[in-house]
């Protein structure tokens, strides 16, 4: 990728950085939904469509055992070696190891890594990591959900050592990130909001559930019954996540990026489009535009039909670099989403 700025509507320039993990294909799922072809996809559309022309590399250097252990239990990273010291096996039904796994995991979360250094140093606006395997189902204790290490929890941990202290993680992912919820459960400087399909894999997510002790307040989950479309996005993003995102006034914003909630996606029963996950993003550079001096990074998550994965990354990307997206969804918001949202907001009193 060649580096050259770009842009944006208002007149003013954007770098936006992307990595991603070159070893990712050592992590051999097969015929897995979670495989290499994902991630290939994506980057052969960034380069069809010149948008990795515009892009600022960022070269990954794997995350060290010690950041990883900053989230991650020394036990979780034991059983790890000792798999792969079998030559690999499935942790979960749905989570698989083989001999390079740990290594495109960690190089994966180094990638997240780096787009943090950049945005925190003002080498780039934003950034964007497209990895696999994915992480945000991933405990302390325990991989689950095709996931092993939870990048964007641990890239948490290691933005605030840089000094950005206050934290706003946003998941848009069809499945509810179970594992940073967990992490972060008492964490008054981490604020985790998320959208997802409801109920669903892994179960969690309820309206409900906001956080306990110093972090009682510090989650925030809008759940979608099947269906939700665009506009129950926008609304959950507008009325429930922007007030709160805005209150807490993030030093970064980190987004748990999943685009399985994409109408051609099979693995979900949402149906999201391209224009969809543009708004989203849009939504997400203008809270960052306004709270922390446009700092966001983006970590790929689910999406498992592959054209439909590398058209919404491409026009995520397009918004990041500046490209302003339709202001208006496609149909109108469900009443089961209003009734939700409505439902947290009195919760919390808002």
């Amino acid at each position: 990728m060649r580096q050259r700025a770009s842009l944006r509507h208002n007149g003013s320039v954007e770098r936006v950085g992307f990595s991603y993990n070159r070893d990712h294909v050592e992590h051999d799922t097969g015929e897995h939904p979670e495989q290499a072809a994902r991630l290939e996809a994506v980057l052969r559309g960034l380069r069809a469509s010149g948008l990795a022309e515009q892009l600022v590399p960022i070269e990954p250097v794997a995350a060290s055992r010690d950041v990883v252990l900053r989230v991650h239990r020394p036990a979780l990273l034991e059983l790890f070696d000792k798999v792969e010291r079998m030559g690999g096996a499935y942790l979960d039904p749905d989570t698989v190891m083989v001999p390079g796994s740990l290594s495109a995991a960690f190089t994966a979360c180094g990638a997240v890594l780096r787009c943090v250094e950049a945005v925190a140093d003002e080498r780039v606006t934003s950034a964007f990591a497209a990895v696999r395997p994915p992480g945000h189902h991933a405990t302390s204790q325990r991989a689950m959900g095709f996931c092993l290490v939870n990048h964007v929890a641990v890239a948490a941990r290691y933005a605030q050592t840089l000094g950005l202290e206050r934290i706003a993680i946003v998941d848009f992912d069809v499945h509810h990130g179970n594992g940073t919820q967990d992490i972060f459960w008492r964490d008054a400087s981490v604020l985790y909001c998320s959208t997802h399909q409801y109920p669903f894999y892994p179960g969690t997510g309820g309206w409900r559930e906001l956080g306990e002790g110093a972090g009682y307040g510090k989650t925030r989950n809008v759940p979608l019954a099947s269906g939700g479309a665009d506009a129950d996005l926008w609304f959950a993003f507008d009325r429930a996540f922007a007030p709160a995102v805005l209150e807490h006034r993030p030093d970064l914003i980190l987004v748990s990026a999943g685009y399985d909630a994409h109408v051609a996606d099979p693995l979900a029963g949402l149906v999201a489009t391209e224009a969809g996950y543009a708004g989203l993003a849009a939504r997400i550079r203008r809270w960052a535009e306004e709270c922390c001096r446009g700092r966001a990074v983006f970590a790929l998550e689910g999406g498992y039909h592959h054209e439909a994965l590398a058209r919404s990354v491409s026009a995520t990307l397009r918004v990041l670099l500046g490209e302003t997206p339709a202001d208006e969804p496609r149909g109108a918001v469900r009443p089961d989403t209003r009734e939700t949202v409505e439902a947290l907001l009195r919760l919390v009193g808002q």
